[in-house]
């Protein structure tokens, strides 16, 4: 007898064959199902060569719990679940046919069954399949926790008992995932999710630095895309390590800064051991290899003295700013005891920090504001001001920020990374959710990239061409700066003039008083000069400027006071990575957009050639050569990068090879805790 022959009513028979043993044990369990028991594959018998001759199915709860055969009973035992049921199936192979025949059977059970609605809920009813398993990895790598996810597929399967497993199924599935992509260390799986990475991008860069044990220490990475957002606008960039990531409490070091909506972009991430200067060094020349040896025009980083001594090493070219948020809290820690009732230390300090544009009125203050604390032998406040060149606006009006003076661009992303990740996360988990946090800021520009061309910009005076020319020219955000700029330039009366040959000098303030500003303006090159310095500083003309060039008759923005970061094309075009590479974000958008270009006109080629049987034999000897013509070209464009992975990619499979050679030195001995 076939088991197809049983499809109506579905129970097992003496002599019911099966084509294998697998086919037996679905009958079986669906079976078990409709009844309410769950089905144990017990015993198994194969050949010498290897094939299996007889299996018996069983329920469950066939056998008993044994006797504990200690002296002392344990605290906590669980509760028994054997009844000694004597219910199964059992199968043999006949030769003669190579089938499965049912050649024993009892199906009478010494137990309550389970009711329908508990059926999935039976071990052998539960299974987390293919489809489930990798949407089930999705939302753990979405942040989505394990009650969320089972949940969530409770609610597209229409109810708990649609899904087909518990929620410490899927607790098991995905802990066995962990297990599975760590099998080879937490060093050898992140070596291996670095080289995944890179053979999806080529352009993905990482390194990591061994000690003289040979065990990892810090580790450094950057995708396609802070390569690119860092060709566009890494003239400045934050550091910062405040964040500290897993159990093992390591820094994170991250590289940020902003792009032409003001928004954060990440430009590299480093993992390090410790926060040393050799540490720093090597993250601060590795930061500059990936990034082909470009240096930012500024960086701001923390009072951190360590930093500061390697960037003076790495990055000597660079102006090295403090973080002036850092600065202030560091105050409040050294000075606190200092704070009475109604004192004007805080305001006199922040004056310093924020106010004065010029050093003398700089200097002035400082001293009385140590006199009159009695702050003279304080010693923090001594170091500070030896380093005010770095952190005072007078001294920092001239140097290039993009309006930056702090690293909070870092401590906002410090903020979305500890929303993304949690302390028992291990190295793998770390990544994938870092590039969850890397991934959101990337749409976040998507958005803002889409209101831009959506929206019109808010112009308040439509009919002055200089805001017209801004609102074409300018990113939104700041296209709304420098439209407050020019409303205080309406505001600006001239209080002098002066004329040279060359020059125009020109003292300008607001109508309603404030600080007199010198602009100077060049005939000659139409230059403009202004002792505010805010272009110089942030790359926004100042409303003093644009003053000036409403009364000498300047009507749009001349183009070398236009930051091409600040545009709406500031990442027009191309990033070439160290090999001399052109980078691509992702190579598979630019294959979708390919195929969408291709798709709709070969539909339209094959729709007509289908009128008729002549053109359809023309259209397929066409499409003929035309496929031999493409499978040519691509296989000669694909033995060019082979050749040139012999020549070009000797670094990274040196890299493999270290890491096969040093097996037990770097994966089991694995990341310096």
């Amino acid at each position: 007898m076939d088991c197809s022959k049983l499809a109506e009513n579905g129970t097992p028979e003496l002599g019911i064959e099966f084509n294998s043993e697998e086919d037996a044990y679905k009958f079986y369990n669906k079976y078990a199902f409709k009844m309410g028991f769950s089905v144990r594959k017990d015993y198994l018998n194969k050949d010498k060569d290897g094939v299996t001759t007889s299996r018996r199915y069983s329920c469950c709860k066939e056998g008993v719990k044994r006797k504990y055969e200690g002296d002392v009973m344990p605290k906590r035992t669980q509760a028994p679940t054997k009844t000694g049921c004597g219910a199964k199936m059992v199968i043999v192979l006949f030769r003669g046919t190579m089938k499965y025949r049912v050649h024993d059977l009892v199906l009478e059970h010494n137990h309550e069954l389970h009711i329908a609605q508990c059926a999935h809920m039976m071990p052998s009813q539960r299974k987390v399949s293919v489809a489930q398993g990798f949407q089930a990895e999705i939302s753990e790598d979405a942040g989505l926790s394990l009650k969320q996810s089972h949940e969530l597929m409770g609610t597209e399967a229409g109810g708990m008992g649609n899904v087909g497993y518990t929620r410490d199924d899927l607790k098991r599935y995905l802990r066995t995932r962990r297990e599975r992509s760590l099998k080879y260390g937490e060093a050898g799986s992140m070596l291996n999710y670095f080289q995944e990475q890179t053979l999806e991008n080529p352009s993905f860069f990482h390194a990591v630095q061994l000690d003289c044990e040979e065990q990892i220490t810090n580790i450094f990475w950057a995708d396609a895309g802070m390569l690119i957002d860092y060709n566009f606008f890494g003239n400045v960039v934050t550091f910062d390590t405040t964040y500290k990531t897993n159990k093992e409490y390591r820094p994170l070091g991250v590289f940020v800064g902003f792009n032409q909506h003001r928004q954060i972009v990440i430009f590299g991430a480093a993992l390090m051991y410790d926060e040393t200067i050799d540490s720093f060094k090597w993250v601060f020349g590795t930061f500059l290899e990936a990034m082909c040896g470009k240096h930012p025009s500024t960086i701001l980083t923390d009072q951190d003295h360590a930093m500061a001594a390697a960037l003076s090493i790495v990055m000597p070219e660079t102006f090295h700013g403090l973080c002036t948020f850092h600065i202030r809290r560091n105050f409040m820690k050294h000075l606190g005891n200092h704070y009475k009732e109604n004192s004007d230390l805080p305001y006199m300090f922040g004056a310093c920090m924020y106010e004065f544009e010029e050093v003398e009125q700089f200097n002035r203050v400082w001293e009385a504001m140590v006199k009159k604390h009695n702050l003279e032998n304080n010693e923090w406040l001594s170091g500070l001001y030896k380093i005010h060149d770095k952190w005072a606006r007078c001294m920092m009006k001239e140097r290039w920020t993009a309006g930056m003076r702090s690293t909070q661009l870092s401590e906002s992303l410090n903020a979305a990374i500890k929303n993304h990740l949690k302390l028992d996360h291990n190295l793998v988990q770390f990544f994938r959710h870092f590039n969850r946090v890397v991934d959101e800021k990337r749409h976040n520009e998507l958005i803002a990239e889409y209101e831009m061309r959506q929206k019109l910009p808010m112009v308040g005076l439509r009919q002055t061409p200089m805001l017209v020319h801004a609102s074409e020219t300018y990113s939104p955000t700041v296209f709304a700066a420098f439209q407050n700029e020019y409303g205080e330039s309406t505001a600006m009366v001239i209080l002098r003039q002066q004329d040279a040959a060359m020059f125009v000098e020109f003292a300008v303030m607001r109508y309603d008083g404030g600080s007199e500003r010198t602009v100077v303006f060049n005939r000659n090159d139409l230059s403009v000069r202004c002792s505010c310095k805010k272009y110089e500083n942030e790359g926004i003309l100042c409303g003093h400027a644009l003053k000036e060039f409403d009364t000498v008759g300047i009507k749009i923005i001349p183009p070398e006071y236009i930051k091409r970061r600040w545009t709406k094309r500031a990442r027009a075009g191309d990033c070439f990575d160290r090999r001399g590479q052109e980078v691509v974000a992702d190579p598979k958008v630019m294959i979708s957009t390919r195929y969408r270009e291709f798709a709709p006109a070969m539909i339209k080629v094959a729709t007509r050639a289908a009128m008729s049987k002549d053109t359809s034999k023309v259209a397929i000897t066409v499409i003929s050569d035309l496929s031999k013509r493409v499978e040519l070209l691509l296989s000669e464009s694909e033995e060019q990068p082979l050749q040139n992975q012999k020549n070009l990619n000797m670094e990274k499979r040196d890299k493999i090879e270290m890491v096969n050679e040093m097996g037990e030195a770097v994966v089991a001995r694995g990341i310096k805790k």
